[in-house]
């Protein structure tokens, strides 16, 4: 038998990996099965980036290696979307990565940054290459646990001076993937003076800016002032422009700190697909009313998610922002996962187990808005049997 190294050892098992396998298997009983678990938009990508895409790809010059700084056209065209929506200037030839998915780079940012031993200061519950990143740098996270008491915010002057002495990376990430919780730019204000303060670079994953309700707009951290010094934020076309399988996203911010990235980058991949990346373009500065349009088909179904779940005595508020709607289990002899365990059983419903998060997502369950209207009624009526 081979031996995995200890880094691979140290990480756990990738929460959707398992809750894929589960589904399958499922599936292949025959069972109707209703999906809430994944994040994963079931609307189609705008036509007018697929007509992009066709279009550059007839373009041989487009099926040479990228470069790995990425087609300057796209990278103006972030800095121009970025002015646009945050009032925010970038500078395309310095301060913009573009990436095949943010979620690559925020797992390779701490190979960056991270020693041995250097700590990560980690939401929990969070995305898990937050952490799976920092372990595969060598580095240990430090969980931040995001309580309901407190907002889903971290309590920075709680963490030890112990561990802030050994920490280089503060990842925050609102509007937040699981809780759905919001900040406004206060909140910021408070990062970057406790970043300058304890020498600590700022990871904000930005990625569902877009996704918000009742007239709530969500802020960058590049927002606040002093934020540039110490920050880079990455941002994601999956979720805004329904561009999942597409893989395209960015890094920004700092100089310094994308150009690390950078680096890394150079010695890991050959860049993004140029017809990608100009289908990129076509997104940021196309027709925008698909994003309108996305909001509402996504507010209308956490209403009718929430009202059934609040008629089962649930007891579940409404998220501002994000298609997640972060849940208690109801039934407190059930942990996370046996919860989830016995809605697909019983009802072939799916539903992603707060615990995977971390473990301060203990006690909650995660549901994604990315099903029918009809299908999440029906979701509910077989809820009503359990």
């Amino acid at each position: 038998m081979f031996k995995v190294s200890k880094k691979l050892n140290t990480l756990p098992p990738y929460l959707f990996l398992e809750i894929d396998k589960a589904k399958r298997k499922a599936r292949q009983e025959g069972r109707d099965i209703i999906d809430l678990g994944i994040g994963d938009p079931d609307q189609p990508t705008p036509s007018h980036i697929i007509e992009a895409l066709y279009k550059a790809a007839q373009d041989p010059a487009t099926h040479r290696y990228a470069l790995d700084q990425g087609m300057l056209v796209l990278r103006q065209a972030i800095a121009d979307w970025y002015k646009n929506r945050f009032n925010v200037a970038l500078n395309p030839d310095t301060e913009i990565l573009p990436l095949i998915g943010s979620k690559e780079g925020i797992a390779h940012f701490p190979l960056a940054f991270l020693n041995e031993g250097d700590y990560s200061l980690v939401p929990d519950p969070c995305y898990p290459p937050y952490k799976g990143g920092t372990i595969l740098a060598g580095g240990r996270p430090y969980l931040m646990a995001l309580r309901e008491s407190n907002g889903f915010l971290p309590d920075l002057d709680k963490i030890p001076r112990t561990i802030l002495k050994k920490a280089k990376l503060l990842f925050i990430n609102y509007p937040n993937n699981p809780t759905a919780a919001v900040v406004e730019k206060d909140f910021y204000k408070k990062v970057v003076n406790f970043a300058k303060k304890h020498k600590l670079i700022v990871i904000s994953d930005l990625a569902y800016s877009e996704m918000s309700y009742e007239g709530f707009r969500p802020p960058s951290f590049l927002e606040v002032e002093g934020a540039k010094d110490v920050a880079v934020e990455f941002h994601s076309l999956s979720k805004t422009y329904n561009m999942t399988g597409w893989r395209l996203g960015w890094a920004c911010g700092n100089s310094d700190l994308v150009n690390a990235l950078a680096k890394v980058k150079s010695n890991i991949d050959s860049g993004i697909f140029s017809a990608v990346q100009l289908a990129g373009v076509a997104a940021l500065t196309g027709p925008q009313e698909h994003i309108k349009n996305m909001c509402k088909l996504y507010q209308e179904r956490r209403d009718v998610l929430i009202s059934g779940l609040n008629s089962l005595g649930w007891q579940v508020s409404k998220p501002k922002a994000t298609f997640y709607v972060w849940i208690k289990v109801p039934d407190k002899k059930y942990n996370s996962l046996k919860f989830a365990a016995l809605l697909l059983e019983k009802l072939d419903i799916v539903v992603t187990p707060g615990v995977g998060f971390g473990r301060y997502g203990e006690g909650y369950l995660r549901m994604a808005l990315t099903v029918s209207t009809e299908r999440i009624k029906e979701a509910i009526g077989r809820l009503k049997k359990l």
